[in-house]
C-alpha cells in the first residue's frame, strides 16, 4: 500500500491524530477515486515530534520544531513512504527534511501547498501575531509576494483560543471577513495544521475560496509522489 508519512512538528498527538483523519479524506477524495485499477489504496501514517511544544506560536518554538522534524525523520522507516507532508504552517525542517531522505521521496510543506493552491490575491488568516514574519518571508521565498495581501490575525492568546473551538471558529471568521472586506483578496488560506479542522468549518461561511492547508498538501504531495514514482520506472 503506498503511503504519505505526515509528520506533526507540534508535540500535540492528537493534533496528529485530527490532521491525519482529516488528511485520509482527502486520499479518499483525491487520490483513491482516481487510482488505477487494481492498484493499491494510499494511506497515510502520523507521527508527531517528540521535542518542542504543543502549539508552535513563535519564531523559537519554529526553529526547535526544525530539529525535531529532522530528528523524527531519521528514526522513521521509509522504505514504504512515497512522500512526506510537513505539517505546521511554518514548514519547519522543510529544507533540510529535503536535504536528508532520499531523492525520490518528495517533501512537501502545508504553507507551501496552501499558498500555492490559493487562486488569486489571498490571504493569511491565523491566531500566531509571532509568526507574522515567519509566514510574510515564506510567502515571498515561495514566491507569492505579488499575490499577497498580508496576515489577519485573531485577536488573545492563541493557546485560549485553541482550547475554545467554537469560539476559535468565531475569531478565525472575523478575521476572514476583515481580509475580503478590507484586503480586497479572492481567497484566504487558513495559516496553521492545528486550525484544519476550523478551516473545514469556515469554507461553508464564505464565497470565496477558503484553502485548507492540510488538504491542500495531500493533494500536492500525491501529485509529486506520482510524479516521482513515473520518473522512476
Amino acid at each position: 500500500m503506498p503511503r504519505l508519512l505526515l509528520i506533526n512538528p507540534n508535540t500535540n498527538e492528537s493534533t496528529t491524530a485530527m490532521m491525519v483523519a482529516i488528511g485520509r479524506e482527502a486520499l479518499d477524495h483525491e487520490g483513491n477515486s482516481s487510482a488505477e485499477a487494481g492498484s493499491a489504496p494510499w494511506d497515510i501514517e502520523g507521527v508527531t515530534a517528540r521535542e518542542g511544544v504543543p502549539l508552535i506560536t513563535n519564531e523559537a518554538a519554529l526553529r526547535v520544531a526544525a530539529q525535531a522534524v529532522v530528528a523524527r525523520l531519521s528514526e522513521c522507516p521509509l522504505e514504504k513512504v512515497a512522500g512526506i507532508v510537513i505539517a505546521a504552517f511554518g514548514d519547519p525542517g522543510l529544507l533540510e527534511a529535503r536535504a536528508g531522505v532520499p531523492a525520490a521521496i518528495p517533501v512537501t510543506g502545508i504553507a507551501e501547498a496552501a499558498m500555492a493552491e490559493a487562486p488569486g490575491r489571498f490571504a493569511v488568516v491565523t491566531t500566531t501575531p509571532e509568526l507574522l514574519g515567519s509566514i510574510e518571508a515564506s510567502a515571498i521565498a515561495y514566491g507569492h509576494g505579488a499575490r499577497f495581501a498580508g496576515v489577519r490575525l485573531t485577536p488573545g492568546d492563541p493557546h485560549t483560543l485553541m482550547a475554545d473551538p467554537a469560539r476559535l471558529v468565531e475569531a478565525l471568521a472575523e478575521a476572514c471577513a476583515e481580509a475580503i472586506e478590507r484586503d480586497r483578496v479572492q481567497s484566504i488560506v487558513i495559516g496553521g495544521g492545528p486550525l484544519a479542522r476550523a478551516a473545514r468549518d469556515l469554507r461553508k461561511r464564505f464565497s470565496q475560496p477558503i484553502v485548507e492547508p492540510i488538504p491542500a498538501a495531500i493533494r500536492l504531495a500525491l501529485r509529486r509522489a506520482r510524479h516521482a514514482k513515473a520518473d522512476a520506472r
